[in-house]
């Protein structure tokens, strides 16, 4: 949680206790750098610190040195992220709205697995290069707390009606055929024109590292103010009417995988990327429930040269892709098998299914009927199919009818609060 405000006297008095001639020692001289005020917002201190630890958690994700040119380039922005966020959880504990550890902990582990992260990844890596974990926690801290007070604001009508939810769906059937963008967002809000030149430099900044490859959930996590943060951006299926007319300018013309340049929206920039194009209603794949067995080699496999070890793994790769004839005997042999690998991947869209061969293999494959042993230089594995269906998957179900309703009105309320404790907040710059 966020320091306490120092009361004015002891503050004063703080910083009266060096004259202003003193030469400190080195060690004091980058600590008192780092205590450094740089805002004061309704009496709670934002310092350097603060600053420094939220760019070098960028800095962490983008994979890059926390260079001075490069802090130099986040300092205003993150800056400005701080204050708000400072202002949205003096909000939250107004209200006394509770946000436990556990709730932290689920966030941050929810992270980690969207980014093929161990769990306590996330954790060491901050500590790894003197990052305090807080910083990552406070931050998420604040956006559990402030999405609790939107539904709060929001109360009995931020339930969509059954009308509503049913409206929603006849206008989308009217609409089948059209595209639809599966879109991530990055919004950097702008509310004083005068902060534009550093807003502009900052998203640039963003733009350039998610280029040279931070994960695009791990950016939006930690700078953007649109309430998709949480879900590392995620904004899902949307249609050209569904967005601002300058990203859906954008979003025709981008190819699938791009990244768009800073966009000029109201109330400030948006970053897009665009992971997906399909027609509206119209989206058919095969989805399989697999299950697979892995064996794996104890050392790198030279083909012309295996080990025992790697021989014996082959043979009962053999014997099971003879032998099994169902989903649960791939389980067994799974358990069994010596490691840590899942027997279930999850439900796997056939389409997608990379490389090709592999997706020729499954689209061969009876249900209830194992793969020939596929062996790789780490180890062997045999597949089973379980089951196979044809679904639409661009068909707009009642629930997510329910959810797209629901966030156009949490984001709306979210933009119009953070303005107005902006315009209540006393927020004082230092030098």
């Amino acid at each position: 949680m966020p320091r306490p405000a120092l009361p004015l006297a002891l503050l004063l008095a703080t910083l009266l206790v060096v004259p202003a001639q003193a030469q400190l020692p080195p060690q004091s001289q980058a600590a008192a750098q780092a205590n450094r005020i740089v805002a004061v917002v309704n009496g709670e201190v934002v310092s350097r610190a603060d600053i420094v630890g939220r760019a070098r958690l960028f800095a962490l994700n983008a994979g890059i040195a926390v260079a001075p040119e490069v802090l130099d380039r986040l300092t205003p922005q993150v800056t400005r992220l701080l204050i708000d966020e400072r202002l949205r959880l003096q909000e939250v504990q107004r209200r006394r709205l509770p946000v436990t550890d556990a709730e932290v902990a689920d966030a941050v582990r929810e992270l980690e697995q969207r980014n093929n992260l161990p769990a306590g990844a996330l954790r060491a890596q901050l500590n790894q290069i003197g990052i305090q974990p807080r910083v990552l926690y406070d931050q998420i801290r604040t956006q559990i707390g402030w999405s609790r007070l939107l539904r709060q604001q929001l109360g009995p009508s931020a339930l969509p009606s059954d009308a509503e939810v049913k409206e929603t769906i006849r206008n989308a059937q009217q609409r089948v055929g059209q595209t639809e963008f599966l879109v991530s967002e990055i919004f950097v809000p702008l509310d004083d024109p005068r902060n534009e030149a550093d807003t502009r430099r900052f998203v640039d900044e963003v733009i350039r590292q998610l280029r040279a490859g931070t994960p695009f959930p791990v950016a939006a996590t930690q700078f953007s103010q649109a309430q998709t943060a949480l879900q590392g951006g995620d904004l899902g299926w949307v249609r050209k009417e569904e967005v601002d007319p300058a990203v859906a300018e954008i979003l025709d013309r981008m190819p699938p995988g791009a990244i768009s340049n800073a966009i000029k929206v109201p109330g400030g920039f948006q970053i897009v990327a665009l992971r997906q194009k399909r027609e509206s209603g119209r989206d058919i794949a095969t989805l399989l429930s697999v299950r697979q067995a892995y064996f794996p080699f104890s050392s790198a496999l030279d083909p012309n040269n295996p080990t025992q070890q790697q021989r014996d793994q082959v043979d009962k790769a053999q014997r099971l892709a003879t032998s099994a004839r169902s989903c649960e005997a791939m389980e067994a042999a799974a358990r069994s098998g010596g490691n840590n690998q899942s027997a279930d991947p999850g439900t796997i869209r056939l389409e997608t299914v990379t490389p090709p061969p592999l997706r020729a293999m499954l689209a061969s494959l009876s249900p209830g009927k194992a793969s020939q042993p596929i062996i790789t230089q780490d180890g062997v594995l045999v597949m089973m199919v379980c089951t196979r269906e044809q679904k639409n998957l661009a068909e707009l179900t009642p629930e997510q009818a329910q959810q797209q309703l629901l966030r156009d009105r949490v984001e709306l309320l979210s933009r119009q609060l953070q303005r107005d404790l902006r315009r209540r907040a006393v927020i004082e710059m230092r030098s």
